[in-house]
């Protein structure tokens, strides 16, 4: 497997990170397992989780991703063979958000808990947080780093003029820089990241890992009409991609699934893989086929014409 930068941080992630955003939502524990052992075995090397994964579930406090993501690094020994992403900043509980030295700290130590683990290979920020400043946060960064517990630092949903401004910050006080940007980026939600991020990403030589690189499964094709929103807990979310511009978006998918011989979300993918600064997109499965169908995104190449036509048919424009 091929493995692609994440920025000048020094660590390498196979064409795909695994999101555990469905760990103790839509995947228990017995099934997380299973999923990382194949996506493991296949090769693959990255997961991505967050501690606030998965508050939005009834019952739930934050931390069931990490905790079974620490539970499967104990049993299946495999911590010297993956890199482990997870994220803080949004709101955990009163009093518990944010990128205060303090607060952040506790939270790094909360994680390693649940994790397992004495180190996270890439830390990030879930989100700006601009009631802190950024030299308060990045020594917060820089004290976790010189004790072992982080090895390198990203940042998630920030906005190109923030970005611009940390990274200023780290080179001007010389403290850890961000080496990788975590937004929303896919064949439909464009210019959010093309139109000012995309640029600042390249100069700066940031490594890219999208977040919701099949629009919440829209380009799976999974959803076409009204009557298939109900095919899964996301599927009232799509309703926004149910559009002209959706639906030639999938009628690209589809034309160059069909000449490729794949699946419209491994066409997705690896649309995304084929632009320029991206190291990885973050995917889910929830079963062991939709992981092999995802996987395949990692070795198919779009050639000129597929992309061309892909780009025509997603132009925000």
């Amino acid at each position: 497997m091929k493995v692609r930068p994440l920025g000048n941080s020094g660590l390498e992630t196979a064409p795909l990170i695994f999101g555990g955003n469905v760990f103790g939502w839509t995947v228990d524990e017995p099934t997380a397992f299973t999923l990382l052992d194949a996506f493991v075995e296949a090769g693959f090397n990255c997961i991505d989780t967050a501690d606030i994964y998965s508050t939005w579930v009834p019952g739930n406090r934050g931390g069931e991703s990490e905790c079974i993501i620490g539970h499967w690094l104990q049993r299946s020994k495999n911590r010297d063979k993956v890199l482990i992403a997870t994220k803080a900043g949004m709101e955990m509980g009163p009093g518990r958000k944010g990128l205060a030295k303090s607060y952040l700290l506790q939270a790094a130590e909360d994680s390693l808990r649940r994790l397992r683990t004495d180190y996270i290979d890439l830390y990030q920020a879930h989100a700006d947080d601009p009631d802190t400043p950024f030299e308060e946060t990045l020594e917060a960064y820089a004290e976790l780093i010189r004790q072992g517990k982080v090895r390198a630092i990203g940042a998630s949903n920030y906005p190109a003029e923030r970005l611009a401004a940390a990274l200023w910050t780290s080179d001007t006080a010389r403290l850890p820089r961000y080496e990788c940007l975590q937004p929303e980026y896919n064949l439909y939600e464009r210019e959010g990241y093309e139109a000012d991020l995309e640029l600042l990403c390249l100069k700066e030589g940031l490594g890219v890992i999208p977040y919701y690189p099949l629009a919440s499964g829209f380009l799976t094709g999974k959803y076409r009409t009204e009557n298939d929103l109900g095919k899964s807990s996301r599927g009232q979310g799509i309703r926004k991609f149910l559009n002209p511009r959706g639906f030639r978006i999938l009628a690209a998918l589809d034309e160059v699934a069909a000449q490729a011989h794949t699946t419209p979300a491994a066409v997705a993918l690896a649309w995304l893989l084929a632009r320029p600064g991206i190291a990885a997109p973050i995917v889910s499965a929830t079963n062991l086929d939709q992981l092999q169908q995802l996987t395949v995104a990692a070795t198919l190449e779009l050639d000129v014409s597929w992309m061309d036509l892909l780009n025509e048919a997603s132009s925000p424009g």
